[in-house]
């Protein structure tokens, strides 16, 4: 992990190159404003017009890590009006730049994102990857297998477990969930009460470390086209069909939110399928397309957990929460928006 001082050197470089232009530019660091110390502050000039900008230096652009640097920023812009505050980070992380945005800041990353909106002045680049991902350490606790730990963990995130348990639950042998649990305790994100169970201390921090390291596309996309309109009713003929050919299934993406969040489009279904999906989609009259013409979208899993902790919602199977929103953290647009709407209103860390 780079240390701050060198995420604030190339920051500064960073915020240099969006405004090759300006002029008179200064840059200070550590400087006392009120009760704070702001990391960095550059003053410039573009044309007749002079800006001043505050940066609060991130070591994670995390979500927890990003909402403490805006209560920093507040009582900073309090301080000074006239500037613009922004975060900076290596990573600033979807839901990071949504949180920022929100509170009229702006933000800039070492990995190639940024969002400045000054006066006449609107700067957003966004969709970059983390360039150093922080789970790089942690890509054991990550594995496919290691996976079924983490979900059944965060399904029931208040709940002391006994090893036997959580192993028989996620289907995994002892000594697999004894290293997965190690690994959490010595993040501090698990501990054991007096009675040896284990239990999750930090759900939030475990949750946005998988979903850094994890997109939906590990699953093999099948694609096809469904001549019906895509609804709830087509929803439950693709359940009728997995079921009829004894297959495990579990809607995800929009069509696993819309059960959740019932007000949601379905403008296509995800659904994870074990087996061959060429069975059902057939008996459903779909015809293979690309991804981008298709309506229904079979997933292949990457590993066999995702059926684990399924929710039954209106006689449909959705996948668990935790599943549910690490696959729509990475999907188009509207995806990231999605999962945080999930987390907060239905997974409650």
């Amino acid at each position: 992990m780079l240390k701050s001082a060198e995420i604030r050197r190339q920051a500064a470089q960073r915020l240099r190159e969006l405004f090759p232009r300006a002029k008179a530019w200064e840059e200070t660091q550590d400087v006392a404003i009120g009760g704070q110390t702001a990391d960095l502050m550059v003053k410039f000039r573009l044309g007749e017009q002079e800006y001043l900008l505050i940066a609060e230096v991130c070591s994670l652009g995390q979500p927890r890590q990003i909402r403490a640097a805006v209560t920093r920023l507040s009582d900073i812009r309090r301080e000074v009006p006239a500037a613009y505050p922004l975060a900076a980070a290596v990573y600033i992380a979807p839901q990071s730049a949504r949180i920022l945005k929100t509170n009229n800041f702006g933000y800039v990353d070492l990995s190639g994102n940024c969002y400045v909106a000054l006066e006449n002045v609107l700067i957003e680049k966004e969709g970059k990857r983390n360039v150093r991902p922080s789970t790089r350490p942690l890509r054991s606790l990550f594995a496919p297998r290691a996976t079924r730990v983490v979900r059944a963990l965060l399904s029931e995130p208040a709940r002391p477990w006994r090893l036997e348990e959580l192993a028989r639950a996620a289907l995994v042998s002892l000594g697999h969930g004894h290293n997965v649990i190690k690994r959490l305790e010595e993040l501090a994100w698990a501990e054991r009460d007096d009675h040896q169970r284990l239990r999750l201390t930090k759900p939030a921090d475990l949750l946005e470390a998988w979903a850094e390291s994890y997109t939906y596309r590990e699953n093999e996309i099948h694609s096809y086209f469904a001549a019906e309109r895509i609804s709830r009713k087509f929803m439950g003929e693709v359940a009728r069909a997995a079921d009829a050919a004894g297959r495990r299934y579990a809607f995800t993406l929009n069509a696993g939110a819309s059960l959740v969040a019932s007000h949601l489009r379905l403008p296509n279904v995800h659904c994870y399928l074990e087996g061959d999906p060429d069975e059902v989609a057939s008996q459903l009259g779909a015809r293979a397309a690309t991804e981008a013409e298709g309506t229904l979208h079979l997933l292949t899993p990457y590993d066999s957990g995702v059926f684990s902790g399924v929710l039954e919602k209106g006689g449909l199977k959705v996948t668990s929460l935790p599943q549910l929103y690490v696959d729509l953290l990475h999907y188009e647009r509207k995806g990231p928006d999605q999962a945080e709407h999930l987390r907060r209103e239905a997974m409650g860390f």
